[in-house]
């Protein structure tokens, strides 16, 4: 019996990389999936066409989740096609990596916009709607971890990421409902391909620290946002589990 059957999950940023993984294997366990884009139509297009076509449910829902009305918008655009809501993956976010001297003000909003105000847009408007048993999924990064040099403001989105997971477990845990977050450390992806990260020096030196000797697919982050959404995980809630491989 599939994991997810008769369950609906939104998945923001879902038209490529770890997002498009997580909306495809959610739907593989049973979940009516609405994928959430914000500029990428052709791709959210796809990753709805890759789930139909193996008998899943899936629409995608352009909303642009840093903005309040398009925030609440998707969360309504989900309730009217599918009538319920289940789980929420808190998956979109940005990264520019600069040092001290060249941080912005532009860059720090853009990144803390979308990383930390976009999840707090999205769940608020989401909360009312979940049930007892629901799960808040929200993608992180292993770098509030391991802080690399030059991201001082893209790690510290997602320190805030961290502490908001902790906070709202609180929040909800009256209601039954849980809050966990994923951290990833480095996925091959088409945005870590696009920022020249994948063949680099620097993965050179990320796969050689890494006990696996390899950068992670985002279909093994798929696989735990799978068991944070069933009732497999029913007894974890404020949980931060970073999936690196073993890197720390």
């Amino acid at each position: 019996m599939s994991k997810l059957n008769g369950k609906v999950a939104i998945v923001t940023g879902a038209s490529k990389g770890i997002g498009a993984a997580i909306a495809k294997a959610l739907a593989a366990e049973g979940a009516s999936v609405v994928v959430n884009y914000v500029s990428s139509k052709p791709g959210a297009d796809k990753v709805v066409e890759a789930i139909t076509a193996q008998g899943g449910k899936a629409i995608a829902v352009k909303a642009d989740v840093s903005k309040a009305d398009q925030a609440q918008a998707l969360i309504d655009d989900s309730l009217k096609a599918f009538g319920r809501l289940d789980v929420l993956v808190n998956n979109s976010g940005i990264y520019e990596f600069a040092p001290i001297e060249a941080i912005t003000e532009d860059s720090f909003h853009r990144q803390f916009n979308t990383n930390v105000l976009g999840l707090l847009l999205v769940t608020q408007a989401a909360a009312k709607h979940l049930p007892e048993g629901g799960s808040v999924i929200n993608v992180g990064s292993a770098v509030s971890r391991t802080t690399p040099p030059n991201s001082a403001v893209y790690t510290a989105t997602k320190g805030a990421v961290d502490a908001i997971t902790g906070v709202l477990s609180r929040e909800f845990g009256e209601r039954k409902i849980r809050v966990n977050t994923i951290n990833p450390g480095i996925v091959e992806t088409e945005g870590t391909h696009s920022a020249g990260f994948i063949g680099s020096d620097f993965e050179k030196a990320i796969v050689a620290q890494a006990p696996f000797g390899r950068v992670g697919q985002p279909e093994e982050i798929a696989d735990i946002a799978v068991f944070l959404a069933s009732k497999e995980s029913r007894w974890l809630t404020g949980e931060t589990l970073i999936a690196s491989g073993g890197m720390r």
